[in-house]
């Protein structure tokens, strides 16, 4: 009976062990990517004609290519793919699903950890969801940020996402060369609560969860030529060549 109480109490323990690793290693944090394809395509010596902002990504805050052996399958998202080829491109090879495949592998399996996002379906159907809902093109284009030779100010960009969802997103540029005086908007991240609610970028969790943010998974390979915009400097959002 005594051995029997031992064991239990060292099963709790293990239990208890593993839940606190498992919390741990839980992301608390979604980063919803854009591309501006223009600025994209200077970078990476494409073409495109696209004249909206596309999705680059969904990105937890923790982990990267978190299950190798959980593999990519297009057939798994077969009534996404008209979307996907829209809101979601491939800018570097459009008839490839290598882009999605190298987002599932890398953030995907990650996300997958949460409930809501445990398969490849729900994963990029969040994705286009919340994309969507965001309708980030057409709140710049409300408030008059639209592709200009002309340049803009970096907190008049940041001013109206801000007042707009009531959130500070994470404005990335691509910055000059020496004696330069803009930059080139490339790249806008806008940031999710694990239950799909807005959250400041930068929002760190108090005290009393201690889990902590950890560091967001805002590098990808696809466009690691960005970063956070220079807030005294004019920024220069290109139209189509």
């Amino acid at each position: 009976m005594r051995l029997c109480s031992v064991l239990l109490v060292c099963l709790s323990a293990a239990v208890s062990s593993a839940f606190v690793i498992s919390q741990q290693h839980m992301w608390t944090k979604l980063i919803l990517t854009h591309h501006w394809p223009s600025t994209f395509c200077t970078m990476e010596k494409c073409h495109s004609n696209i004249s909206y902002w596309t999705l680059h990504g969904l990105w937890p805050d923790k982990g990267v290519d978190c299950n190798s052996s959980w593999h990519f399958n297009s057939s798994e998202i077969e009534d996404l793919l008209p979307d996907m080829k829209k809101s979601w491109p491939d800018l570097l090879h459009p008839s490839s699903t290598g882009f999605w495949k190298y987002e599932w592998h890398k953030h995907g399996t990650c996300a997958a950890k949460a409930d809501s996002l445990d398969s490849q379906h729900k994963y990029f159907s969040k994705a286009l969801e919340l994309y969507h809902k965001l309708d980030l093109n057409s709140v710049l284009e409300k408030f008059h940020i639209t592709p200009s030779e002309k340049y803009y100010t970096f907190s008049q960009i940041e001013g109206v996402i801000e007042n707009f969802y009531g959130i500070k997103p994470k404005i990335q540029c691509v910055h000059p060369s020496k004696n330069a005086g803009v930059q080139i908007l490339g790249q806008i991240e806008i940031c999710f609560n694990p239950d799909f609610t807005l959250l400041d970028c930068e929002k760190q969790l108090t005290n009393d969860n201690k889990a902590g943010w950890g560091n967001a998974m805002d590098v990808d390979n696809r466009g690691s030529g960005f970063s956070v915009c220079d807030h005294d400097m004019e920024v220069y959002y290109p139209p189509l060549s």
